[in-house]
Order: C-alpha cells, then sequence, then structure tokens
C-alpha cells in the first residue's frame, strides 16, 4: 500500500500565513494549484514571446509538487525560514529529508518519475516556478489589503520588490508581462471584473 497521495491529499490541512491574520486563510493544497497555473503561463510566455524553450506542462507539474515537503514539515513560516543563513541552510536539508521521505511512499517503479517533479535539478525551470510562487504569495497580499487587512501590506511591498528583481536577475521578462497584464486585475472588485 502506497501512502504517498494520501500524504499529499493533507495539503489542504496545511495552513499558510502562520503569523498574520487572515481575513481568508489558504491551505498549501490551493496555493499549490495557483502557483502551477501561473508557472505553466510564465512557461508559455517566455516560450510565446521571449523565445523560450519549455516544456510548460512539466513546469505545471513540478508546481503541483512544490511543496511536498510540507506535508512532513508543515509551512515554516517566512521570517523564521530565512531569519539567517544557519536556519535556512538547516531548513533545506529538513526538506530535502521530507522530500526523500514522500518519495520512498512511492511504488519503486514510479519514484523515477515524480521524482524530477518533487526535487526539480534545472535551475531555469525551478526559477519560473519559485517566480510564480512570489507572484502567488503577491496576489494572496493584494487580496487582503483589498479586503481591508492591513497586515499584508508590508509583505505585499516586499513581494512586488522581490518580483521585479527574479525578473531581471532571472532574466525572465515574463515575469514583468505577468505583473502588468495580469496582476491588476487582482486589485479590483467581482463588479469592476465583470
Amino acid at each position: 500500500m502506497s501512502k504517498f497521495f494520501a500524504y499529499i491529499s493533507r495539503m489542504k490541512n496545511i495552513r499558510r500565513w502562520g503569523l498574520m491574520r487572515s481575513f481568508r486563510e489558504e491551505n498549501v493544497q490551493e496555493h499549490s494549484l495557483q502557483v502551477a497555473m501561473f508557472a505553466h503561463a510564465l512557461a508559455l510566455l517566455e516560450n510565446q514571446r521571449y523565445g523560450g524553450q519549455y516544456d510548460a506542462e512539466h513546469i505545471m507539474a513540478i508546481a503541483v509538487y512544490h511543496e511536498t515537503s510540507e506535508v512532513i514539515t508543515g509551512d515554516l513560516v517566512t521570517p523564521i525560514k530565512y531569519y539567517n543563513d544557519e536556519i535556512r541552510s538547516a531548513y533545506k536539508h529538513i526538506e530535502a529529508l521530507a522530500e526523500e521521505r514522500m518519495l520512498s511512499m512511492l511504488p519503486e517503479d514510479l519514484t523515477d518519475q515524480i521524482r524530477p517533479l518533487v526535487q526539480p535539478e534545472n535551475i531555469q525551470e525551478k526559477r519560473i516556478v519559485k517566480a510564480a510562487d512570489t507572484l502567488a504569495a503577491y496576489t494572496k497580499c493584494l487580496e487582503e489589503v483589498r479586503s481591508g487587512n492591513r497586515e499584508f501590506e508590508k509583505a505585499a511591498e516586499k513581494l512586488k520588490k522581490n518580483i521585479e528583481t527574479m525578473a531581471k536577475d532571472w532574466n525572465l521578462a515574463s515575469v514583468s508581462y505577468f505583473m502588468k497584464e495580469f496582476i491588476p486585475s487582482f486589485e479590483v472588485t467581482l463588479d469592476e471584473l465583470n
């Protein structure tokens, strides 16, 4: 009996933004879906507009599994995870151990198929997923601020700067385009969307 997907399904029980009061709670499973959609779009944009040669569906699958370790570790809050280099390094090691534990739950003939999704090696694919992850966090902040929750204002400012840096430093024009084309609609009401 393989327990891998039973564990993965528990992503819906892991709350994000643990230190912040949220207007609407967000769980890791719904976050992963949004990251997958954003990563897919970024890869498509890179291919269509900026000469990329990415497998957009593969990148989308990496994004689906990008929080796999959290079903074991939980969602460690950013101020702790990035407090200093020692903690960051130790946590990366813990994440790797959790990923290996999760992969060990798969039938042997599937492990080699799913490992590259849980532990991708291509740096540019990982960067696209990280950019999508940051975009998803940013949209969460915008939604909270729009709902009157000032708790997310500073996080939104910091994430916006991080996104701008990623787009420039990682040569991902798709991220800048996504910010201009898609993100503003996250700041309007449903009536305004209609």
